[in-house]
């Protein structure tokens, strides 16, 4: 059999070039140009005339025009000073990358061990096996390979969509430029995390001292900003370090174990965790986490705990997903840092359902690295159970080493004038009365959309990451904007290009800022329904029921049609639709009724429709399944799978699974005693399948 002769990228056009031709080629052209720059600018001996200088230099242009995940940080644009992008390219992931859930406790994670075990049905004596690991408190990327070659790198982003950072991963030794070894998949997305190591960190924060800079708050954040710079010589200049564990999209998997994965990881080239242990069993994990935990203080790098993951991937897979997170896998926090510090005043902040938060203002104090200057109060009765008062000494918790809050006073401590304080019965904002409804511990005012604070807090959360990401317009541009009328409601966001004169003439905003502005608007024009559903900004509509809900109605008109129906009959078919949605129950759908009930909020969707692309839910996962799109009950007990399993299966094939039966059902699955649900179907005429049914439907 014969083979090709290898193309010479030198001599074929930039056009005709792969990517695999294109980074060789790259490479030798900016080492033809730095050569020529010395003998040009140093030795005065130049070998080559300007004409022939300045193609190779527009041919290096062009090849980084075509191909800028190959541009090196140490090629012919940084030895020109060229200005750095204005700012990342978004890169939508292929496989989400999930956060992981929280256990604090051993019980919580007693209780993870019995959900994975309920879930498949195994029994108290089957062996559960985990790979165990540190949790590097670091910045989580994905790395692209093809045929072996690093491509792109991407931050988490959202989950969904991240920041394309692949020129700055490029010059970090711990990155692969192309995995070692055989038997690599052709696609791999190679899952870690980017960190810097505690003495680096502390050799890197002397010398910004000593060279009259800014000094980083802690590792995490020094390794989150260096990645993330527009000009990749900085990061160049960083110490960063990186460990893998996971893996995203994959053309071809041949490992049986999360454990076999990483000795994969390691036989490529690709750094790892050693001290990533195999367990079986609850004891196992305890004592790991203990041992790990003990070693805490002496580890090169910052840990906020270890993270436990099935081995088996057989079981990860039938485990699936909830929400965000894996069923498989869970993150063993350690307990937050305190400190105490003096509580100087308490405030309220009013968010966008107008709840009234008290905050407490604090003498800054540094707990887990992070100075601290504002801790939350929760509500009224939590100032009252723990007697706090204007001038106490107070203990101060990160909680998940993230959010700030008070746990308590130092009584002995307490100064003689401390004060007690009266929480408002009346707005701090717009004076509208401020009431507690029956049972509930939140305060709210009733001024809604009238009250300025829930109107700039819903445009806030309206641009927030996980809604539509819009850069450039942070809190206080919407406050600022919000304040001279330029944004009133979400749609005139999409109307700022018609005043971009008057804001070019505002202080701090310029013609090129302007630009970027309105080109990071445009650029969410078009946007998913589950984003959009989840900007708006209903009471309980997080991230997860927003995606619940975009898969169940499909489009926004789907959607807008049945909440409105929904909204006018409480008790008409819509509104028991809604309900009826798996994990959407009666307090979540009577908040999405009480907001389409308002005009005002109708008003607000009709009004973005009119300026956007809003697209309709895709599932990439249920493509071909013969269920995507259908309602389905399940009814009575199931042999071969658990209920839980069974509908995690269902959705995760496109289906919408529901908990009772109504005419919309399309198929109602009989597991033995069924009852009051299988009696009903049979009385609509709907399809009956017995557990062996379904299972061939969907090809188990």
């Amino acid at each position: 059999m014969s083979r090709k002769t290898p193309r010479d990228p030198a001599t074929l056009a930039v056009d005709k070039l792969n990517i695999f031709e294109a980074e060789p080629e790259l490479a030798r052209l900016s080492a033809e140009l730095a050569r020529h720059d010395v003998l040009y600018h140093q030795k005065d001996a130049p070998e080559i005339s300007d004409a022939v200088y300045d193609a190779l230099k527009r041919r290096h242009e062009a090849l980084a025009r075509r191909f800028p995940s190959l541009v090196r940080a140490d090629g012919p644009q940084s030895r020109v000073g060229a200005a750095p992008a204005a700012g990342f390219a978004k890169h939508r992931h292929a496989v989400p990358m999930l956060s992981l859930d929280n256990a604090f406790s051993d019980d919580d994670v007693r209780e993870f061990i019995e959900r994975i075990r309920r879930f498949l049905g195994l029994a108290e004596s089957e062996p559960l096996a985990f790979s165990a690991e540190p949790k590097i408190d670091g910045l989580s990327i994905s790395l692209r390979y093809e045929r072996g070659r690093f491509v792109r790198g991407a931050t988490r982003g959202d989950g969904e969509e991240g920041e394309d950072v692949t020129a700055n991963l490029r010059t970090i030794a711990d990155v692969p430029r192309a995995l070692k070894g055989r038997h690599w998949p052709d696609v791999v997305e190679l899952r870690g995390e980017i960190y810097m190591s505690r003495a680096d960190f502390d050799a890197l924060n002397d010398q910004r001292r000593r060279d009259d800079e800014p000094v980083f708050a802690n590792p995490r954040n020094a390794a989150a900003g260096s990645v993330r710079q527009l000009d990749p010589s900085v990061t160049a200049g960083r110490p960063l370090r990186f460990f893998g564990y996971a893996w995203g999209e994959v053309s071809a998997r041949d490992w049986a174990t999360h454990t076999d994965f990483l000795a994969r990881l390691r036989h490529w080239g690709v750094p790892t965790n050693s001290a990533t242990e195999a367990c079986v069993g609850v004891d196992a994990l305890l004592a790991y986490y203990a041992r790990i935990q003990a070693e805490r203080p002496r580890l090169a790098y910052d840990i906020d705990g270890v993270v436990y993951k099935v081995d088996r991937l057989d079981w990860q897979d039938r485990l699936g997903f909830v929400s965000r997170s894996p069923r498989w896998a869970i993150a063993h926090k350690f307990p937050a840092e305190q400190a105490r510090t003096r509580l100087k005043a308490i405030g309220i902040q009013v968010g966008r359902t107008g709840a009234l938060t008290p905050v407490a203002e604090l003498e800054p104090i540094t707990v887990g690295g992070v100075v601290v200057g504002r801790a939350t109060l929760h509500n009224e009765d939590e100032i009252e159970r723990k007697d706090v008062r204007v001038g106490d000494m107070v203990i101060v918790q990160r909680a998940g080493d993230v959010i700030p809050q008070i746990l308590g006073i130092v009584p002995e401590e307490r100064p003689r004038n401390a004060r007690r304080f009266v929480f408002p019965q009346v707005c701090p904002v717009c004076g509208s009365n401020a009431v507690r409804g029956e049972g509930e511990v939140v305060r709210r005012c009733t001024g809604g959309l009238t009250c300025p604070a829930q109107a700039t807090e819903r445009l806030k959360h309206f641009v927030s990451r996980g809604a539509f990401d819009i850069e450039g317009l942070g809190d206080k541009h919407i406050d600022a904007f919000f304040t001279d009328r330029l944004i009133e409601r979400p749609g005139d966001i999409f109307r700022l290009h018609k005043r971009a004169a008057a804001i070019a003439g505002r202080e701090g905003w310029g013609e090129k800022s302007v630009e970027r502005l309105l080109a990071s608007i445009e650029a969410r024009r078009s946007i998913a329904l589950d984003r959009f559903i989840f900007a708006l900004g209903i009471r309980q509509v997080g991230e997860a029921t927003a995606k619940l809900l975009a898969r169940h109605y499909l489009s926004l008109e789907s959607w807008r049609q049945a909440m409105q129906a929904a909204a006018k009959d409480p008790d008409g078919e819509a509104a028991r639709a809604l309900e009826n949605i798996h994990q959407i129950g009666p307090s979540v759908a009577k908040d999405i009724r009480d907001f389409f009930a308002e005009t005002h909020n109708r008003d607000t969707i009709a009004d973005l429709a009119r300026e956007l692309d809003v697209q309709d839910a895709a599932r990439p996962r249920a493509s071909g399944s013969p269920i995507a799109g259908k309602t389905v009950v399940f009814t009575g007990g199931l042999e071969t799978l658990t209920r839980q399993e069974a509908k995690a299966r269902a959705e995760a094939l496109g289906a919408n699974v529901a908990g009772s039966v109504s005419k919309r059902t399309d198929y109602v699955i009989a597991g033995s005693d069924a009852g009051s649900k299988l009696t009903k179907a049979r009385e609509l005429g709907l399809t009956i399948l017995t557990e062996q049914e379904w299972l061939a439907l969907i090809g188990t």
